[in-house]
C-alpha cells in the first residue's frame, strides 16, 4: 500500500496518526529513568549519584546487576553491586536496560499479560544472541537486545486504551495477506507501531531504534533500496523478526503471519539462506528456551 502512495501523502497520514495518540494514554518516561539519564548525560555524570537513583529500586538493582552479568558481557568475576554494573555495562547501555526493566511496570492496568512479557523476553534475548552469532554488521548485541523488548510494547497500550483491541489484534497475527498495521488502522484510528515508537522516543530511546519500532511491519521500507529507514534499523527489525519466528516455531505460542510475509526480506537483509536456517533452528533453540 505505501508504494502507491507520495512522500508528502505518507508524510500527511503519519502526521494524522500522530495526532490522533495524543490520547491513547503513553506512559510518560518514568521519573526514576528521566533522573537516570539526565545525570548520566551531563558533561561529567556522578557515578556515584546514578548508583544512588538506581538503589533506591530493589527491583531496578537487582536487575541492573542481572544484566551485567549476563553471557554478553562475558564477566569472568560476578558483579555485585550497581556501582560494578555501571562500570561493566557503560551508561549508554545501563540507560537502556534500565528502561527495559521499567518497562513491566509501565502497565499495572492492563491484565493478562504474562505470556506477552515472556515471549518478548525471548525474543529479545535470542535477537541478542544472532547478532553476536552472526556478527551482524552494525549492531551490537545489547541494541538488539533493547529493541527485541520495546519492538511491540505499542500493543500494552492499545490493550489498555481499546477495549476491542484484543479481538484486533488476533486478527492482526492471523492476516496472511494484509500487513499487521493495515488490520490495525482498519479498526483504530493509530497501530501499535506508531504507538510504540513515540514511547521509546519519549523514553530515550536511540532514534535507530525507535525507527524500527516504527517500521517493523512494512515490508517496502525494508525491501526498497531508496527507503529513508537506515540500515541499522532494518537489521534490527530481520534479527528480531528471525527470533521471533524461532520462538514461536519451538513453542508453538503466541502465533502470527509475520515471517510469512516478511522471512525472505529478513534473510536478504541478514545474508542468509534457508541451510543455514535449517541449522540454525537446532542451535537457537536451545538459547530460546533457556530464558528465564
Amino acid at each position: 500500500m505505501n508504494d502507491a502512495m507520495p512522500d508528502s501523502t505518507l508524510s500527511e497520514v503519519d502526521n494524522l496518526l500522530e495526532r490522533s495518540i495524543l490520547d491513547v494514554g503513553i506512559p510518560p518516561c518514568p521519573l526514576i529513568l528521566d533522573r537516570f539519564i539526565t545525570e548520566a548525560r551531563r558533561d561529567e555524570p556522578d557515578f556515584s549519584r546514578l548508583a544512588s537513583i538506581i538503589g533506591s529500586d530493589v527491583g531496578l538493582s537487582a536487575g541492573l546487576i542481572k544484566t551485567a552479568n549476563s553471557p554478553f558481557f562475558g564477566m569472568r568475576q560476578r558483579v555485585r553491586s550497581v556501582n560494578e554494573a555501571l562500570a561493566i555495562l557503560g551508561l549508554k547501555t545501563a540507560s537502556r536496560a534500565v528502561a527495559g526493566l521499567i518497562l513491566r511496570k509501565a502497565f499495572p492496568n492492563v491484565p493478562n499479560l504474562e505470556r506477552f512479557w515472556d515471549a518478548s523476553a525471548r525474543i529479545a534475548h535470542l535477537s541478542g544472541w544472532l547478532a553476536q552469532h552472526f556478527d551482524i554488521r552494525g549492531l551490537r548485541a545489547e541494541d538488539t537486545y533493547t529493541f527485541g523488548l520495546f519492538r511491540d510494547c505499542g500493543i500494552p497500550v492499545l490493550l489498555g486504551r481499546f477495549p476491542q483491541y484484543e479481538k484486533v489484534l488476533a486478527e492482526a497475527n492471523n492476516d496472511a495477506v494484509r500487513s499487521f498495521i493495515a488490520v490495525e488502522e482498519a479498526a483504530l484510528p493509530t497501530n501499535h507501531a506508531m504507538v510504540g515508537c513515540i514511547l521509546a522516543q519519549s523514553w530515550w530511546l536511540p532514534e535507530e531504534i525507535c525507527l524500527a519500532i516504527r517500521n517493523h511491519h512494512d515490508l517496502v521500507a525494508l525491501e526498497s533500496l531508496g527507503s529513508s529507514l537506515p540500515m541499522q534499523s532494518r537489521r534490527l527489525i530481520a534479527t528480531a523478526q528471525l527470533a521471533e519466528h524461532i520462538v514461536q516455531r519451538e513453542s508453538g505460542l503466541s502465533l502470527t503471519q509475520e515471517w510469512t510475509k516478511l522471512g525472505s526480506a529478513c534473510l536478504k537483509i541478514l545474508e542468509l539462506d534457508e541451510a543455514q536456517l535449517e541449522a540454525l533452528y537446532i542451535e537457537a533453540a536451545a538459547i530460546a528456551a533457556a530464558v528465564e
